[in-house]
This record gives C-alpha cells, structure tokens and sequence, in this order.
C-alpha cells in the first residue's frame, strides 16, 4: 500500500507540532521516522494510524483520502513501545484478538483464526508458546507477540513506534535483524519510529530526518550519513565536529589561515567533519591544536583537541587516529579533514 503525505499540519492548542510535511511512502517500503524527542515524528505516526488528525493537508493509501477515516476503516497494524498486551490472556488470544472482536459480518470462523494464529506463531518464531502468558515471556518474545498480533488482521500499513525502546542492546540488536528478515518475507508497507540512530541507518530503506516538526532530510542511510543535506543533520546523525570558516577563492580560512582545503562557495560558514574523516600532516597549511584527552575505540583511538580561540573559551574537536598515532596528552596535532562540508551561514 503506497502511503502520500501532503502537506499535512497538526497544532496543539496552536502549537506546531508539524509544519507543512509532505513525504511518499512506496508499497512495501520501510521507513524509518528519526529525531530527538519533540521533532514530530511521533505525531506524524499517530495521523497515518488515524489516532490523531490533521489540522489541514491530507493523507492518502493508496488513491483513497484517509485523512479523516478511523482507525477501524484505515486497516492498520499499530505496535507499541510497551507491547499493551492482554496479561489475562494467552499468546494464542493475544494474536487472535483483533479477529474475534471484529463485526460478526467480518469475523472470520474460529477455525481460520486458529489457523491464521498458528501461521503467525510460525512467522514470529514462537511456535510452541501460544499457551503461555505474557509474564512467561522475555521482553523480545513480548514484542514478537505485539507484531504478531498487529498482523493478524491483515493490515495495509504496519506502523510501529520505538518498537524496541524497552528492550536491552543484545536484544534490540537482535530483534532488529529479524524484524528486517520477517518484513522482507512480508512485504508490508511499515513505518517505523525510533530516536536511535543506528537502528534507523540499520534497518530502513529510507531514513526521514525530522527536526522541530518539519522534515530535514530524506534519503538511505548513505544519504543521510556521508551527504547530510543540512548542519542538523550533519550534527544528529553519526558524530562530528564543526568550526567557523570563511570561503575566498574556493579556499577555506580558518581564524585567517588556510587549512589546506577548498570549497566552491564562497563567504562564511561552518565546516562540519566527523572524527573518522581526517588526517595527521605535518603542513603549516592545517588545523592543529593540543590533545586533552584520548580514549581506546576499538582498533582504534579518539583524540580529543581543542583549539585556541583568541583568549575565549578553545574550539573543541574530535578526531579518530590509529592506535600508533602520536597523540600523546598535552602533545599539538595537525590535521585536514579528508570529507568534509561547509555550510553558508544563514
């Protein structure tokens, strides 16, 4: 189910909570809504699912305006961060719930739920434990219940929000690689919502960036990592460091003095970079400050720098060398960024 969002507000006793969204969501996609808490993303869930509505533009499924339809006529499946499941009720009535509370003219026979449920168990990977109760169930079963249950009744649009916020890192690692395994055997149009970084770059096919109730950047994880299209994205997204610099003659000056990279557009800015995009040199022509800290990361180690700034308080950066580089504390380091983006000031 293809999923057009047009120009959609929601305000809060007149607060913006979204400001002029548009996004297309293709038919079996998976989408991931990423931001920090207060960005929108939740509400823009809320109003696919039609448990909120707009305060003006529309939502479409496919050609049909869904924009003020109930849940009910919507057809989608809604998991939570909490799972809410029904702790007087087994897996096996969990999952089958959606069905026996529907219309006795929709309703399917007992036997088509049992089958349909057994099916699901099957899909989730729980076969066997559909007469357990949810507190006999680890945190990631629980959640497998959830998607489940949310699949049982056929629904066009799966819609899922911080689904693995309540979970440990070893699970929520582990869950996330199967939720992308069952969603490419599914084949579900799903949305996704999380403030994690890594499980959006991990598993969308499209990250949308949002920021202050409006959308910032829309792309795969390369997109958003390696080409950010704003200083937000930029600075949520992955780790990065940044300084003002000015632009002439496609020559990047910092504090009056080029560093030894260029750059297009001319004026002043900001140069973003991120630890890892950088190299140790001997020029004169380079940023270059004193070591304050250094920490192991792996194969490699994080040298913390910080750079004079004319009696105010020093520029503080990151940057990522190998394990024999010399960055010993109270030591000066030069250094250029290999990649790197400049910002016009606004």
């Amino acid at each position: 189910m293809e999923v057009t969002i047009n120009n959609i507000r929601k305000e809060f006793e007149r607060f913006p909570a979204l400001n002029d969204v548009s996004l297309k969501i293709a038919s079996g996609e998976l989408i991931a809504l990423l931001g920090p808490s207060g960005s929108g993303k939740t509400t823009l869930l809320r109003l696919i699912a039609g448990l909120d509505f707009p305060t003006g533009g529309q939502i479409f499924f496919g050609d049909e305006d869904a924009s003020h339809h109930s849940v009910q006529e919507r057809n989608v499946g809604f998991v939570f961060q909490h799972y809410a499941l029904f702790r007087h009720m087994t897996v096996a009535e969990n999952i089958g719930f959606g069905l026996k509370v529907r219309p006795s003219s929709s309703r399917p026979p007992k036997s088509e739920i049992r089958r349909r449920v057994s099916d699901l168990l099957d899909m989730v990977q729980l076969g066997g434990l559909e007469k357990r109760y949810p507190n006999q169930l680890s945190g990631g079963q629980r959640q497998r219940v959830a998607l489940a249950r949310a699949m049982a009744i056929e629904p066009r649009i799966l819609l899922l929000d911080e689904p693995f916020g309540a979970l440990d890192a070893k699970v929520r690692k582990e869950l996330r690689r199967w939720l992308r395994e069952f969603h490419d055997r599914t084949g579900h149009t799903t949305v996704f919502v999380t403030h994690d970084q890594e499980e959006a770059l991990e598993l969308a096919d499209r990250v949308v960036v949002m920021s202050q109730g409006k959308i910032e950047q829309v792309g795969s994880a390369d997109d958003v990592y390696d080409r950010p299209g704003s200083p937000f994205v930029f600075s949520f997204i992955g780790e990065s460091s940044h300084l003002p610099v000015e632009v002439k003659e496609k020559t990047v000056f910092f504090q009056g003095q080029p560093i030894g990279i260029s750059e297009a557009a001319a004026g002043g800015g900001e140069l973003f970079f991120r630890p890892e995009d950088i190299s140790l040199v001997e020029a004169q022509d380079a940023l270059f400050g004193k070591v304050t800290a250094c920490r192991r990361l792996a194969g490699t180690r994080i040298a913390e720098i910080d750079i004079a700034n004319d009696g105010h308080a020093p520029y503080h950066v990151e940057v990522e060398v190998p394990l024999h580089a010399p960055v010993a504390l109270g030591s000066e380091v030069r250094f250029r960024p290999t990649r790197w983006k400049v910002f016009e000031n606004a």
